[in-house]
């Protein structure tokens, strides 16, 4: 539902608006009358921003109107101040505009309405790509669990010769024949021809094909492993093409360039929080950033207890890249390193104490973006004291 509303709080019209060309039309001509006809600038408010809302978001932008986000639980928050007898879109509507008249006197009111800034295309690019990797990611990782379910149900040693169970070598051996049980007789000239089998391998097969079995369920199942292991291969090959999309795409962010310089933030890693970022000057402070980016608990203590949560509302993709870098990132930086371990000698567990490097790698994020610096460790004096400023408060 979409309630027009004048400067002076009047509902003028309201209407419910289908997604598709035809409905776009009609919105934007009737923003267009109403402002021609009140003089005033425009102002649309909507939920869902960059999820659901697409592309109207994008085409209200592209106009050059100003975008606000509606926080969804922020908005329950206010709804509750005005008890309605059910749950409609025009109620959750008619609750935004008063949200929009009443936001520059409702104290915190960012916390309910924030301005969408435009996003740079290079970054929207970023988030379109890192998100399809990932999805490929986790359906292959299905695949894998699946295909070696099968594989231990029909022939158990043909797992052992390999840890990797995804790699190269071990999946083109699988497809190199139609069936399975043809894996037993390939000799040895011939295993040298797959692809990634080299000597040693080769060495393994040939052992493992004097003591192979299979069981009754492979005229069935192994048509499904194999199956498996080409659909692996293909996605292994397109996680790699996004890669390579996403290195050269990152060279053209300067905050990306910015990122990338820490220790351990790898270029995949450093594109998802590109991404997920997308501007960081729509955040107002470093707190905040690390509170989009899961990195700053909560206080849930209670009296004589001391304790934290979770934040609900962070953006689950980033934090999950930031988690990662941070991982790599500490074994990378000595001081990095002495601050992680003086954790978990405080009683943190790993993820914790990780989460408390991470809260301090979003200061040195926030600070290089500001300042437009590169991380570095520099010397302070002679007797080659570092200047950890950086990297974590004293």
């Amino acid at each position: 539902m979409w309630p027009w509303q004048i400067p002076q709080g009047k509902i003028t019209e309201e209407f419910g608006l289908s997604v598709g060309l035809k409905g776009f039309k009609y919105f934007f001509a009737r923003l267009e009358y109403y402002k021609r006809r009140y003089e005033a600038p425009v102002i649309v408010a909507m939920e869902g921003y960059n999820g659901y809302a697409r592309p109207l978001d994008q085409e209200v932008q592209r106009r050059g109107y100003t975008l606000l986000n509606v926080n969804n639980l922020k908005l329950r928050r206010f709804k509750e101040l005005f008890p309605s007898p059910a749950k409609t879109d025009a109620i959750d509507a008619r609750r935004i505009t008063e949200l929009v008249r009443l936001k520059d006197v409702l104290p915190r009111d960012k916390e309910i309405l924030q301005e969408v800034s435009v996003v740079p295309k290079n970054h929207q690019m970023l988030k379109r790509l890192t998100r399809r990797r990932r999805q490929l990611v986790n359906e292959k990782v299905a695949i894998a669990n699946r295909m070696q379910s099968d594989i231990q149900a029909v022939s158990p040693g043909l797992l052992e010769l390999v840890k990797n169970k995804d790699g190269v070598a071990f999946l083109s051996f699988l497809t190199s024949r139609d069936n399975l049980e043809q894996l037993k007789g390939i000799r040895k000239g011939s295993l040298l021809k797959i692809k990634g089998i080299g000597e040693g391998f080769a060495e393994k097969i040939m052992a493992w094909q004097k003591r192979a079995y299979f069981s009754e369920e492979t005229p069935y199942v192994g048509p499904m492993i194999i199956e498996d292991a080409k659909r692996m291969m293909e996605l292994k090959g397109k996680i790699k093409e996004l890669e390579g999309q996403i290195g050269e795409l990152l060279k053209t962010s300067s905050l990306g360039q910015l990122i990338n310089s820490i220790p351990g933030f790898g270029v995949v890693s450093t594109a998802e929080i590109v991404g997920e970022v997308v501007n960081i000057s729509r955040f107002d402070t470093e707190s905040s950033l690390a509170m989009y980016l899961g990195m700053a608990p909560l206080d849930n203590g209670s009296g004589s207890y001391k304790g934290t949560k979770q934040a609900c509302q962070v953006n689950k993709r980033a934090r999950a890249a930031i988690m990662v870098a941070t991982m790599r990132h500490i074994p990378q930086t000595e001081e990095s390193k002495m601050y992680y371990d003086k954790k978990r000698r405080e009683g943190k567990t790993y993820h914790q104490a990780v989460r408390a490097m991470g809260r301090h790698l979003v200061r040195v994020i926030w600070s290089m973006a500001k300042r437009g610096e590169s991380y570095s460790v520099r010397i302070l004096d002679g007797q080659g004291q570092k200047d950890v400023e950086l990297i974590m408060s004293p």
